[in-house]
């Protein structure tokens, strides 16, 4: 029989069984603990791994489609894989919605004319290389919701380039015309004012938009109206050096291709990345529109 005030050994025994699986459970706790984040950094570095390799994959199927110039079918690079596709964009449409905004001085190009498998301007509707023609074009920009009394207010200037003789490049002429919409800007730069309300094209919102007369800008119906007559026009975005502005056109009549559409999809694991690359037709810079040209001797 134990002494008073002395626990039985069983008591001990117990508390110490009960101390040692404490123990235990806050060990395994932070073993449990260690390991679900080891196991939840690892998933998300192959996870990040895998979105760069399809990122990569999306990479190499865009440049291959693009020195191919024609779609590319599922291929295997290492553990990833791609598809790419080339298609036009804006053929046949009536509506184009620009595919980059802009800011003040840079511009784009719409072509009137159709372009050929080797680059060279051709209209042949036998060949499906159809070319536009037709009497005005409706030009909108500017996202919705642009102040028009700011001195970033977008303005335009559009640059028609036509053939006087349709075909004969050595005939070939400008015609342009401005809009702003902002009015206190008007007296000074002399640019026209923007027609009322808003537009809208393809199911995209502009808050500007300007109705281009090729007759009022001095282009004739013998020109308008035959293919290879009308040419390209530039669009230059003005003020608006603050924030990229987008634009569309409408037109009255389909115009050609504006160029090409390639889509490239990269796989690896589960991840998969996608890019779009609109490429457009090549074009003159920019700089010679302010250039002079002569066929022949310039005389002072």
């Amino acid at each position: 029989m134990s002494d008073k005030g002395e626990l039985p050994v069983s008591v001990i025994s117990g508390q110490a069984i009960l101390l040692v699986l404490l123990g235990m459970a806050v060990v395994l706790t932070i073993i449990l603990s260690i390991l679900s984040r080891s196991v939840t950094d690892i998933a998300i570095t192959s996870r990040e791994e895998e979105a760069l390799r399809a990122f990569s994959a999306a990479e190499a199927g865009f440049e291959r489609a693009l020195i191919a110039g024609s779609s590319i079918p599922q291929t295997q690079i290492g553990d990833a894989s791609f598809t790419a596709s080339v298609s036009d964009f804006a053929q046949g449409v009536t509506g184009y919605n620009h595919p980059t905004s802009m800011v003040s001085g840079e511009s784009a190009v719409l072509w009137y004319v159709a372009h050929n498998s080797n680059g060279d301007l051709e209209c042949n509707s036998g060949a499906g290389l159809n070319c536009y023609t037709g009497n005005e074009m409706n030009v909108c920009w500017g996202k919705p919701g642009t102040p028009s009394g700011s001195a970033t207010t977008p303005a335009i200037e559009v640059s028609i380039y036509y053939a006087e003789t349709p075909g004969d490049y050595s005939t070939v002429r400008v015609a342009r015309d401005t809009a702003d919409p902002n009015a206190a800007r008007t007296a000074s730069n002399n640019f026209g004012s923007v027609d009322l309300g808003t537009c809208s094209v393809s199911g995209e919102s502009y808050e500007f938009q300007k109705t281009i007369r090729y007759n009022d800008l001095g282009i004739i119906s013998a020109v308008r109206n035959t293919e290879n007559g009308l040419q390209f026009a530039r669009i230059r975005m003005l003020y608006n050096t603050d924030t990229p502005q987008p634009f569309a056109v409408f037109l009255d009549n389909p115009i050609p291709s504006q160029g090409k559409r390639i889509e490239s999809t990269g796989t690896s694991g589960e991840a998969t990345r996608r890019i779009v690359i609109f490429q457009t037709f090549s074009e003159l810079p920019p700089i010679f529109d302010s250039a002079i040209f002569s066929s022949g001797d310039l005389t002072k």
